[in-house]
């Protein structure tokens, strides 16, 4: 199978004699140790396997499927597992799967259908298309037996649901085309890896989006007509009254998918053409990554950690909203659990449930803030704390003198850098002196894109693209550096995955006294510690060992280090 891989340039001998290595140490397969090393992609292997257990590819995208065919197996089996049912003949069915080596998915089709089974290969991207045609074909029937005067818009543009009554909204999102739909809508979007899916009413249309590694991407639209039906199924799904159309509604809709269960954040608020909803997707087979995983190099790493191994004092993880930073907090709380210490959150919301400790979350409307909550959180003799976010002075200061009582604690703040963390703390009325005394080190991080590993490939980028990068490690013109291509796997933006670059703030003696003195941002940078690297600094390194591109530094840290003179 090494010799299949290398030569379809999905790897090289080099890698292939380290695998072989690792392989022999581990006491794995070879393709299992080729996918945890990152040098191949699951696409790649699945593929390799069938060429070389003799299962020819079947052409997705050009194949016609007789309709009794299509209902021999159901959508949920479909969606579950990938698979797609093309032909049956005396007594056999031929099914396309992206992985042909799944059991369960066989052994399920072979006893719902009757039929023995005949494997046949089919990509991911080829097996996705012909998915929602194939199965999402019912729509359009369902749409024919819509009365005209159903799904109309008055002179505003709101959509008239005063004549598509709830009952008929009832009747019309529980239609099994359209569950299909939407199931295959959630499907595709835990599948993309995407964190939340939008779905977006407009005069004539309605948008499907997916955010994937931090960029929208517009997936697919359906006909306006759908509208109802589409938002009335996931407002059912989510617990929502459909009935009301005019306020936003929050609701929480847990779906199954591939590898386990995914819980998902569902909200939704009127607009001039209907509701627009959005759904942040939690998937807890993805979610909680080692701390080792995240990208800090190994210097950041050995800091953060002794960071971790304070007895007590504030940690602080500083970044922009969807920077990641809740990721890291959940992997320091794992990496530093062990049952002899008792270990409380307070969370809005609680994203992912963490074993063997206590996670409580914010509830608003009845009183719960985050200051409340952990004023009552001290009194539970917790030996660590983690509050998911410092919004206001109160629970800043309760935070610090839960360090000085003897607590360790870890926070989230909404700063550009590590420097910024400890002048917007006394901006928001904490006593510097406490401050100087309590905090041990700040995080900051951003998220940047890793590069596609299927179409990765050299490049030589422009001088002036070289030269805006440029502070502290300068790269020469003749560097060679990496971007992607584009391919199906990455859907054509030749970045696939996020990897974050880090900089880490350590309280050291020196810097505690000038903490007391309330200085600027740009004080504390000069006087930060030798080993202090800036976020830019660890990107260009990143760079250079070709996980991402010149471009995605560039994105995230722009103006960061422009104000301190960098």
């Amino acid at each position: 199978m090494g010799e299949l891989l290398c030569e379809r340039s999905y790897l090289d001998d080099v890698a292939l004699e380290r695998a072989l290595l690792q392989q022999e140490a581990a006491d794995k397969k070879l393709g299992q140790v080729l996918l945890d090393s990152g040098h191949i992609t699951r696409k790649q292997l699945n593929e390799t396997l069938a060429h070389q257990a003799g299962i020819a590819t079947a052409d997705l995208d050009e194949i016609a499927i007789l309709p009794d065919v299509i209902s021999l197996v159901p959508a949920e089996l479909v969606s579950k597992y990938s698979i797609l049912p093309i032909e049956r003949r005396n007594g056999q069915l031929i099914l396309a799967m992206t992985d042909p080596f799944e059991r369960q998915a066989i052994e399920e089709v072979r006893i719902v259908t009757g039929c023995s089974i005949r494997r046949r290969y089919g990509s991911p991207a080829e097996m996705e298309r012909a998915i929602l045609k194939f199965y999402g074909s019912n729509v359009a029937r369902m749409l024919e037996n819509l009365a005209p005067d159903e799904t109309q818009l008055s002179e505003g543009g709101d959509l008239e649901v005063g004549e598509l009554t709830a009952a008929r909204l009832h009747e019309l999102a529980r239609e099994p085309s359209l569950v299909n739909l939407v199931n295959l809508v959630l499907l595709e979007a835990v599948e993309a890896r995407a964190s939340d899916v939008h779905i977006e009413p407009f005069e004539k249309e309605v948008k499907i989006k997916y955010r994937i590694d931090g960029m929208l991407i517009e997936k697919s639209s359906s006909p306006k007509k759908l509208q109802a039906a589409i938002i009335s199924r996931v407002k059912i799904m989510a617990n929502m009254n459909i009935a009301e159309r005019f306020v936003p509604q929050d609701g929480h809709i847990e779906f199954t998918g591939k590898k386990g269960r995914v819980d998902i954040r569902v909200s939704t608020v009127p607009t001039v053409f209907g509701e627009s909803i959005t759904m942040r997707i939690l998937d807890r087979s993805a979610a909680l990554i080692s701390l080792d995983e995240l990208g800090m190099n190994e210097h950041t790493l050995v800091g953060f950690n002794q960071c971790l191994s304070k007895a007590h004092g504030v940690v602080l993880v500083t970044g922009p909203t969807g920077s990641g930073k809740t990721t890291t907090l959940y992997a320091s709380l794992n990496k530093i659990y062990t049952p002899s210490q008792k270990i409380i959150t307070i969370e809005d919301p609680v994203e992912y449930q963490l074993d063997g400790i206590i996670q409580m979350p914010v509830n608003p409307r009845r009183g719960l803030t985050f200051s409340m909550g952990l004023r009552h959180i001290v009194r539970q003799d917790p030996d660590i704390v983690m509050v998911g976010e410092i919004r206001d002075k109160e629970t800043a200061e309760i935070a610090v003198r839960s360090a000085l009582t003897g607590h360790l604690v870890f926070s989230t703040l909404h700063t550009n850098d590590a420097p910024g963390a400890v002048t917007r703390l006394t901006d928001m009325g904490v006593e510097p002196f406490l401050l100087a005394s309590s905090l041990e080190g700040v995080l900051a991080q951003r998220l940047v894109r890793k590069i596609c590993p299927s179409c990765r490939e050299p490049y030589k980028p422009s001088e002036s693209l070289l030269e805006s990068l440029n502070n502290s490690i300068t790269i020469s013109p003749d560097t060679e550096l990496y971007h992607g291509r584009g391919c199906d796997e990455c859907n054509n933006t030749g970045m696939r995955g996020r990897i974050g670059i880090f900089e880490l703030l350590r309280i050291t003696e020196p810097l505690r006294k000038l903490i007391a003195a309330k200085p600027t941002a740009e004080e504390i940078f000069k006087a930060a510690p030798a080993d202090y690297v800036c976020m830019r600094h660890d990107g260009i390194e990143k760079i250079l060992s070709g996980m991402t591109t010149p471009e995605e530094v560039l994105r995230v840290t722009q103006g960061i280090d422009e104000e301190y003179g960098m």
